[in-house]
Parts: C-alpha cells; sequence; structure tokens
C-alpha cells in the first residue's frame, strides 16, 4: 500500500472514486469539500494497491488530531465496489501509520450513515472496536424507507389539507433566486432568533455549491399570493434525498405550508428514492432530543437511524496487525 497526501493535480482521481465509491456522497467531491478550505488544514489521504486507487478518506488536522473532515456532516473511508474487507483494512492502516509518523496522536472518525451505502460497507467501525476505539457521540437521525412508508400523522394530514385550501405555489430549482429568498426571508431569521446562530453556509457559499452541483442541490419554496411562506434545501445522492435546511416563518407554519411542502417532497417529489432523511434532531452533540423536530419528524413516517463517532489513539492501530495477514 501507498499512501498519497491529496493534492490538487489529484483532483480528477480523488473525484472519480468519489463518485464510484460503495459508501460515498457527493459532498465528498472536492470542489464541495474545498469551497471552505481556508478554515480547515486538509489531511485527507489517498491509499494505492500498486498503481490502483482504492481508497480516500476526506479529513483535516486539528492540533495533534486528525478528525473526518469537520467541514463536512458525514465522514467515511471510501472504497471501490470490489475492495474487500482485508485489503480495506490495510489501507484504513496505512492511513493510520502515516498520520502517525506525521506527529499526530489520535483520530476523531464519524461514519457515514448506511443509507449512503449501495453496497454493504462497515469495515471502519468493526475496526475502530477491534482497535479499541471509544464511540463517544452517537446522533439519532430521522428517515423514511420508502420501501415500507408509514401513513402521515392525522395532524400532519389536517394542516396539509388547511394549506391546500389555500393553494399554494411551490416552486423549486437552483435560480439564485430561490435561495435568496429562502436565506434571507426565512432561514437566516429564524436561525437567528431560535438559536442566536447563522446557516452553516451562508448565502454566498451555498449560491456557489448549488451552480457546482446543480443536480444534488435543489431548493423547494412554497409561496401564497407570492410570498415566501416556508422552503427546504435539498441534497440529493443516489439513495437519499436529504433535506439539509428546513424552515418556515412563523405564518408558514400556522397556515400548514411547511406541512404541504413536505407532503410533497415525501409523496411526489422523492418518493422513488429508496431513502427520504430529515437529519438529526439531536442537540448538545447528540444528548438531547429537540421534542418538537422530532414529533414533526416522526408525523411524516421518519423513524431512527443512529450516526456515529469515534476517536482512536493511533498507536493502537497495531492492534489490527494481526488481522492483515
Amino acid at each position: 500500500m501507498t499512501v498519497k497526501p491529496y493534492r490538487k493535480e489529484l483532483q480528477a482521481e480523488w473525484d472519480q472514486l468519489a463518485r464510484a465509491g460503495k459508501n460515498t456522497s457527493f459532498l465528498f467531491e472536492r470542489n464541495f469539500m474545498d469551497y471552505h478550505q481556508d478554515r480547515f488544514t486538509d489531511a485527507s489521504l489517498m491509499v494505492y494497491d500498486k498503481d490502483q486507487l482504492i481508497a480516500i478518506f476526506p479529513a483535516n488536522r486539528s492540533g495533534e488530531e486528525v478528525i473526518s473532515h469537520q467541514g463536512l456532516t458525514y465522514g467515511s473511508f471510501i472504497t471501490g465496489f470490489e475492495t474487500k474487507l482485508k485489503p480495506t483494512l490495510a489501507a484504513f492502516v496505512a492511513c493510520l501509520e502515516y498520520w502517525q509518523e506525521q506527529g499526530l496522536q489520535t483520530i476523531r472518525f464519524k461514519t457515514l450513515p448506511v443509507i449512503y451505502h449501495r453496497l454493504p460497507a462497515d469495515e471502519i467501525p468493526w475496526a475502530l472496536t477491534v482497535a479499541g476505539a471509544e464511540l463517544y457521540r452517537r446522533d439519532a437521525s430521522l428517515t423514511i424507507d420508502n420501501r415500507e412508508p408509514l401513513k402521515f400523522q392525522t395532524r400532519r394530514k389536517r394542516s396539509i389539507k388547511k394549506a391546500a385550501k389555500l393553494q399554494p405555489q411551490i416552486t423549486s430549482g437552483s435560480d439564485p433566486k430561490l435561495f435568496e429568498d429562502y436565506w434571507q426571508q426565512v432561514l437566516v431569521p429564524n436561525i437567528a432568533a431560535k438559536h442566536g446562530l447563522k446557516p452553516v453556509h451562508s448565502l454566498e457559499e451555498i449560491l456557489q455549491l448549488a451552480a457546482a452541483f446543480p443536480q444534488n442541490i435543489v431548493q423547494y419554496n412554497v409561496y401564497l399570493q407570492g410570498e415566501i411562506q416556508a422552503g427546504a434545501t435539498m441534497f440529493l445522492n443516489p439513495n437519499v434525498a436529504h433535506a439539509q435546511y428546513i424552515s418556515g416563518h412563523a405564518e408558514g407554519r400556522r397556515n400548514g405550508c411547511l406541512d404541504y411542502l413536505f407532503g410533497h417532497l415525501i409523496e411526489k417529489a422523492y418518493q422513488d428514492y429508496r431513502y427520504f432523511d430529515f437529519g438529526n434532531s439531536n442537540e448538545e452533540a447528540g444528548t438531547k432530543i429537540n421534542e418538537g423536530l422530532l414529533d414533526w419528524k416522526e408525523g411524516f413516517g421518519g423513524r431512527a437511524m443512529v450516526h456515529d463517532f469515534y476517536r482512536l489513539p493511533l498507536a493502537q492501530a497495531e492492534r489490527l496487525q494481526n488481522y492483515l495477514i
């Protein structure tokens, strides 16, 4: 195994595996990862078996730690469809040993939820457990499996019917005006009022990303008489339609327009996707449930799926050596 640090001139090769891997997302393509490259010290690695690239590891460095890239919701150790358990394990160990040689002490690894796996791909959580890693965080994410969809809760049905009588208009696409309406009139004011925070992506950043990934990032807004009521920013992967941002202003929630929009997204726009994912309903690093958000997502049939985070001293990689023989 040969390990190479990622460099810009390797982008085409990196992106090819990021698109074709068995456990991946468009978030791992470099045009997504690098939009905020000034905030992180990149430590991403590429692993070759002879001359063939078999794995990529999106990561950044912080002090003496290497971390599954902090600019991304999910982490992954991405391999191709044909890569078996022992070569995956050997490539992973090669990365841990490389970072240890660079003077790093610990890795924090966040998994890619299994709904994003195109094939079974849990080699790394298994390896981390064998090596004695600490499972230090576990989030509960709410997801609909469209092979076995549940009926909407009665309250959600009533809310959708109430909104339908008002004849709202749903508009979708990657037109910058859709993002501008949503960010400026709904999302930013709501997050500021509720949490005193800003969205992870600024308007400028989401416009940049939507222009780079027009097939993967789609904005949905719902209007009444030309006034925006609510919206959702969808991140689309082959198996998963993920609602990255969900928000409605007070009137849009009262009149049912937010529920109306999600009825449309779940039952019409993305019914052919295997999963519709709402994301997590946790706060405070997974230790607290946002009860209102949980109730709302479960009302559409969302059910819990875990998203795990591990911590491992790099020196413990030696515990995996016996499995490489």
